[in-house]
């Protein structure tokens, strides 16, 4: 694989790291809940003032805008991603940590990426050979020994709900995928802004008091960064590497955290940080190193994303196009068998009889 196709899911990474010391600056002038909403409502603000810039230049331009919307047969997808993710997901994580001390709150998050793969790979069939496991193997130790203090790990009913947030996310990771091939940004858009009301709205519901307007400010602009953007770049990756792969390059996220949080309060990393990272550049070079190819049919389908004219896009246009930018329109791929590298992408979710 190319490592340009694991760019995005390791830069969302980066963005949603960097966000963690960020908050924690912020957490002691907002309840928990509440920063929660506003950094989805940031991410939500943010991406529609970005669409808007995008359609207003398309108008602007010599073609017409293109239409923003999430076909109908996908939208249950999208809400179930949205309920799963962006309400039932905080809430369970806010009150497991009121239960759960912080060391046992982040070896617990650790399981998201394993329960992600597991659906992906369990439910939703997505292939995966043996490096790509050994890979996903890798990247979740690092991440438990990074998050690892002696006697932080216990079990409580705070765990249950932290491991069911968790079980929240790694749902919602799965659903997103199937709304991938739509603009990315409508949909990390749309899940910010109405996770950020539903989140808002039950900490102000709760008792809790809006911060001062430069808290505020500063609540919303990382949440457009760690959030928004993160998640626009997380669908890209969804769309071009499937659920698992981009669920475990994102597990390297605590690892640019912990990197950040040495330069905003520097110190000398232990002995477990350098084992955390080895283990996390192990697994993202197992995973970079794969080679999946065999003979395999696409079976006739339509739908609508940015595409260049490559061997799975060969299609007339009803409309000037001049064959060198890469487009967006409806379009129609006929049955095709060929043999050749590939990922499961949004173009090849065929079974598989071998493992790899």
């Amino acid at each position: 694989m190319s490592i340009r196709f694991a760019t995005p899911a390791l830069t969302a990474a980066l963005l949603f790291g960097a966000s963690t010391p960020l908050a924690k600056l912020l957490v002691g002038n907002v309840t928990p809940l509440l920063l929660a909403g506003l950094l989805y409502l940031g991410s939500g603000i943010g991406l529609g003032l970005l669409l808007a810039l995008r359609q207003w230049r398309r108008k602007e331009g010599p073609r017409t805008s293109a239409a923003l919307h999430i076909p109908r047969a996908e939208l249950p997808w999208l809400l179930g991603a949205i309920v799963f993710g962006g309400v039932l997901g905080p809430a369970l994580l806010m009150l497991g940590l009121t239960q759960t001390s912080g060391a046992s709150a982040s070896l617990l998050l650790n399981v998201e990426g394993v329960l992600t793969a597991v659906i992906a790979w369990g439910v939703f069939k997505e292939n995966a050979d043996r490096q790509i496991v050994l890979g996903m193997v890798a990247i979740v130790l690092g991440g438990i020994l990074l998050s690892w203090e002696p006697g932080g790990a216990t079990f409580s009913p705070g765990a249950l709900l932290i491991v069911g947030a968790c079980l929240c996310w790694a749902v919602d990771n799965n659903l997103t995928r199937k709304v991938s091939t739509n603009d990315a940004m409508l949909i990390a858009g749309l899940k910010g802004l109405l996770a950020g009301v539903s989140n808002t709205a039950l900490a102000l519901m709760g008792g809790a008091a809006l911060p001062s307007m430069a808290t505020l400010g500063a609540s919303l602009v990382v949440g457009f960064f760690g959030y928004g953007l993160s998640l626009t770049l997380f669908v890209v990756a969804l769309r071009t590497l499937g659920t698992a792969r981009t669920g475990a390059y994102f597990s390297v996220a605590p690892l640019f955290g912990v990197a950040i949080s040495l330069l905003l309060w520097p110190d000398l990393p232990g002995p477990l940080f350098w084992m955390a990272a080895a283990l996390m550049a192990a697994g993202v070079w197992l995973h970079v190193r794969e080679r999946h190819g065999h003979e395999h049919t696409h079976e006739p389908l339509e739908h609508s994303h940015r595409h260049a004219h490559d061997e799975h896009h060969q299609h007339t246009h009803a409309f000037d196009w001049d064959a060198k930018e890469s487009h967006t329109h409806a379009h129609r791929h006929e049955a095709l068998t060929h043999s050749h590298l590939h990922y499961p992408d949004i173009h090849h979710r065929h079974p598989h009889v071998h493992p790899d």
